[in-house]
């Protein structure tokens, strides 16, 4: 029954994440961590982490990692039919609804004022995750590395993927002493 479970969460999570992997994250986090229990915060953080160092999307690395993880290559296959195909089939009837009422002031106002749900979304998530560090390595060198890391992407335009390479890098030569 657990793969009916991946199913169940991962089509929820993807069918009401609008606007892509950034908006289907947290949604993701609620099933996988709080309600199912497949992983905990810090194991959702890393492999959070680990897949924004990947290419591709992110929405299908996090559903065939929990889906192997949960359930093997069952659920792997179950979790990732859950997140494309919802994704899928509504982009092939919204692309026609969109182009027919694209200057619609409704459908304007629809997707310009989704957008601060899903900056709500993403900050209650980084506040979720920056718990878990901040309780093993100090309120205040957490904030110098997000500081830094947000300083490295927007000032210097380094590609995340490099930032969070240098976490790893940082992480594995220096804290691993200090922990």
């Amino acid at each position: 029954m657990e793969w009916l479970k991946l199913i169940y969460g991962f089509f929820m999570a993807n069918l009401l994440g609008y606007g892509g992997g950034p908006s289907s994250i947290p949604l993701m986090y609620e099933e996988i961590v709080p309600h199912y229990g497949w992983l905990n915060d810090e194991e959702f953080s890393n492999m959070l982490a680990l897949g924004n160092a990947l290419p591709g999307p992110i929405a299908t690395k996090i559903a065939a990692y929990v889906g192997y993880d949960v359930y093997g290559w069952l659920g792997l296959s179950a979790a990732l039919a859950a997140t494309v195909l919802p994704s899928a089939a509504a982009l092939i009837i919204l692309l026609g609804v969109m182009q027919k009422y694209k200057q619609s002031p409704v459908v304007k106002g629809m997707t310009l004022l989704v957008q601060p749900v899903i900056a709500i979304m993403m900050a209650v998530l980084t506040f979720k995750m920056a718990k878990g560090p901040a309780d093993v390595i100090g309120i205040w060198q957490t904030l110098i590395i997000a500081v830094l890391a947000f300083w490295a992407m927007k000032r210097l335009k380094l590609h995340p993927a490099l930032v969070i390479l240098a976490a790893f890098a940082y992480g594995g030569l220096v804290l691993r002493y200090t922990v």
